[in-house]
């Protein structure tokens, strides 16, 4: 079956890219809305639709646009991850997409994890994703997930992100409409056993006291022939 991110992961990935709630150009020009959505990954396209988009619309794009890297992933891995390295990979497809050309995954699916770690390492361009990479390298290979739970949330204008205006938001809360959280499966009742037979089961015999009446008998005969006549 199809690995899928954790809602952890997706916690991961959205605090890794923030959330500009209008088109604006990235560190290397690319037009970008919402989580790190770019028109590579499809409709909508930030450079043709330059307005505002509410969150809820933010968070649809970003279901469509995990999925289709998590099929990505999924096809790319030889050997089956855990979660946190399938949560890790996607990630890290999601910021380069390079899963089908990354020499790490090649190593890592030969079974050379020390390789495999050294040159996860090598894809640092531009220097400002070198402290993103750690930690998507961390969760790979240490299964340590760095997201507290938030992410900054940012508006833009004629495609410049105003910094200074960023707030921190509770991502986890942001994702329930596209991304319904897991249903809580409570504890079965506990059931006292039954003191009923079930079919084909036989109860043990309760103690039947007939030493008892047995003495009544014999006393009676007793009294019957020597017992004080009158």
């Amino acid at each position: 079956m199809a690995m899928k991110t954790s809602r952890e992961g997706l916690i991961e990935i959205a605090s890794h890219e923030g959330i500009v709630t209008s088109p604006y150009k990235d560190s290397v020009g690319i037009w970008t809305v919402g989580i790190g959505h770019t028109a590579s990954a499809g409709a909508p396209d930030p450079a043709k639709n330059r307005r505002d988009y509410s969150i809820d619309e933010i968070m649809e794009i970003f279901a469509r646009d995990i999925a289709r890297f998590e099929n990505r992933v999924n096809a790319a891995f030889k050997v089956k991850p855990t979660q946190a390295q399938f949560d890790a990979a996607v990630s890290f497809d999601y910021n380069t997409g390079g899963i089908n050309r990354a020499g790490w995954l090649k190593d890592f699916n030969a079974g050379n994890a020390s390789a495999a770690r050294r040159a996860f390492m090598r894809w640092c361009k531009p220097p400002q994703i070198i402290p993103r990479r750690q930690k998507e390298c961390d969760l790979f290979f240490e299964g340590r997930y760095s997201s507290a739970g938030k992410a900054n949330l940012y508006p833009a204008l004629n495609g410049k992100v105003h910094w200074a205006q960023g707030r921190q938001v509770d991502i986890a809360a942001l994702l329930n409409g596209a991304f319904p959280p897991p249903a809580v499966t409570r504890d079965a009742p506990t059931v006292k056993p039954s003191s009923h037979k079930s079919p084909g089961e036989t109860l043990p015999a309760k103690p039947k006291h007939q030493w008892r009446r047995l003495v009544e008998i014999f006393a009676l005969i007793f009294n019957i022939l020597f017992g004080k006549r009158s």
